[in-house]
């Protein structure tokens, strides 16, 4: 009998072939799970913004934050002003180029 055709390596290659199938499912399905199940919630929360009871969920939340940032004495950083004045001043100067 040919070593190639003995039915016992047959079953031992069959045998590994399904394993690695199946390791290759779990671990694609591990990977899956991992990376893109949070993006679904991320994009879900989006999608829930044309409830009416979602909405006014968030707008809550928004109006919550916006006066506790206003109740602070700085509402930004030090060095994210500085970087906003040298923004507005570039903007102010190409502005005066326009006429």
């Amino acid at each position: 009998m040919d070593k190639n055709t003995n039915p016992k390596n047959l079953k031992i290659f069959f045998i590994k072939l399904i394993s690695i199938c199946i390791a290759i499912i779990i671990t694609i399905n591990a990977l899956f799970n991992i990376l893109i199940s949070g993006r679904f919630s991320q994009i879900e929360q989006i999608l829930s913004l044309s409830e009416l009871e979602n909405r006014r969920e968030y707008g809550s939340k928004l109006r919550e934050e916006l006066n506790d940032a206003l109740e602070k004495d700085n509402l930004i950083k030090k060095e994210d002003r500085v970087l906003i004045y040298k923004l507005y001043q570039k903007l102010k100067a190409e502005f005066k180029d326009i006429n």
